[in-house]
């Protein structure tokens, strides 16, 4: 894109990308609305049936306190699924940084109250005697309608939880977390027949049956459609290829890829998408990958450090390899956009989409800033200085190790403090939109100088590296 873009097309396209600012804010307040009133609705159902009034005893409030934490758990587990069912609409409003954080609490928060509502239920129904708790689940999975299916649903969603522990999943490569991750829909799947056989809150009205099977209808067409339909429509319709695979660093490697079409793929700068590279061993598990480069309705770009089996397989790619791809997803893009002056912020491999930012988006000579930390050579050099010439692109580079837990600089900087630093290279960084990648714990450092300096959370653009 060249650097002599007029006033009014750079004004136009920026008023464009408010208009979508806009109309993401209105969605990310409709879908919390839409939960709410959800919780709220199947709480006056639950109000509605006696449950305030079966408070009042010992065996009665077990069993309703239980149906009340089954009717918020069901609701809260439908909500999890539809989180990452990549709705765009709701991907563009949220982003995936902020929604699989979402995803991650509704997830353990449904979870939690599905154990509470299976412990109190049958503590009730064993009429208060903890000893007997035991042999009436033992019962009641046997003999009540359903209970087999959900005690297995109950497994598999044990399964992804224990995983999910952050404990746990930095001991499993990435791959085989993904897969066992998938078992939460075979969860999901298995309650439900449970919860229409034997749940009093579920279908004794019209009201209530309605509102339930469109909420399992909705959910699981949105699963279709977006995670399955839309994926294979998109690969059938493009039909990516490697073209050729080049080292750019000590461990990382770039990728290009071309296909049909590619001027009809919705892809934007800064975007990353779920790769699997056929014809090779574990091309069954996706890996996400951001593009490097702004896509030119040709080629698209990826880069990858080499740190697992999925990611060092890419090295030995042959030109001509079948590409199947999901996406494009992330928020990390002009779509996030609500300022003329930008700054990129980013470290190592992080850098990657930043770099793709820097060529894609719409900004005057001297309106973006580049500050990239690395340890031994900066990526994309060449490339980064050929725009700072054509572009005006404002270029910073910290290299070095971390000098400390507590700084995200390089120790070749010098004594100022991180702060200081930050607002010397860019003072007036508040009024700029911030886009930031790196590794998660470097990115918290990051995101704690941008709040010190007054960087409003709405210009504070995120994607870190972790899963």
């Amino acid at each position: 894109m060249s650097a002599t873009i007029s006033r009014p097309r750079h004004s136009r396209e920026l008023a464009f990308v408010g208009r979508r600012a806009r109309f993401d804010a209105r969605v990310r307040v409709a879908a919390m609305a839409a939960l709410w009133l959800s919780l709220l609705l199947v709480s006056y159902w639950w109000v509605s049936a006696g449950g305030v009034q079966d408070l009042a005893g010992w065996t009665s409030g077990l069993t309703s306190i239980g149906r009340l934490t089954g009717l918020v758990a069901s609701v809260l587990l439908l909500a999890q699924v539809a989180l990452m069912a990549r709705i765009p609409t709701l991907e563009a409003a949220c982003g995936q940084d902020r929604l699989a954080h979402l995803h991650r609490l509704v997830g353990f928060t449904s979870f939690n109250l599905m154990l509470a509502h299976i412990v109190l239920i049958t503590w009730g129904y064993a009429l208060g005697n903890v000893l007997q708790t035991p042999a009436t689940l033992w019962d009641l999975t046997l003999h009540s309608p359903g209970m087999l299916l959900a005690a297995a649903g109950t497994l598999c969603l044990v399964m992804v939880v224990v995983t999910s522990v952050k404990a746990a999943r930095r001991r499993i490569r990435y791959e085989s977390w993904h897969l066992l991750h998938l078992y939460a829909y075979l969860g999901v799947g298995l309650a439900l027949p449970h919860q229409l056989w034997t749940g009093q809150e579920f279908m004794t009205s019209p009201g209530r049956t309605v509102f339930w099977w469109t909420a399992w209808a909705s959910v699981a067409a949105a699963v279709l459609y977006w995670r399955l339909g839309l994926p294979l429509w998109r690969n059938l319709r493009h039909q990516l290829r490697v073209v050729s695979v080049v080292p750019e660093a000590d461990g990382v490697v770039s990728v290009l890829l071309t296909g049909r079409r590619l001027d009809r793929l919705p892809v934007e700068a800064g975007q990353f998408l779920s790769w699997r590279f056929l014809g090779r061993p574990g091309w069954s598990r996706a890996n996400p990958y951001s593009l490097s480069a702004a896509p030119d309705g040709r080629t698209l770009r990826i880069t990858v450090q080499v740190v697992g089996d999925g990611s060092a397989a890419i090295r030995s790619l042959r030109p001509g390899t079948r590409v199947f791809f999901e996406g494009p997803h992330g928020r990390l893009s002009a779509r996030s956009r609500t300022r003329p002056k930008v700054a990129f912020i980013g470290a190592g491999v992080g850098i990657t989409p930043l770099r793709a930012l820097a060529e894609g988006l719409d900004y005057r000579p001297g309106e973006a800033t580049y500050l990239e930390r690395f340890t031994d050579a900066p990526l994309f050099a060449t490339e980064i200085d050929q725009l700072a010439r054509d572009r005006g692109l404002h270029v910073l580079r910290l290299p070095g190790r971390r000098r400390g837990p507590g700084s995200w600089l390089g120790d070749r900087i010098g004594g100022a403090s991180d702060l200081a630093a930050l607002l010397y290279w860019i003072p007036d960084v508040a009024e700029r939109d911030v886009y930031v990648c790196g590794p998660e714990v470097w990115t918290d450092l990051v995101v704690r100088d941008l709040v010190a300096a007054g960087l409003p959370p709405d210009q504070l653009h995120l994607e870190t590296f972790s899963w």
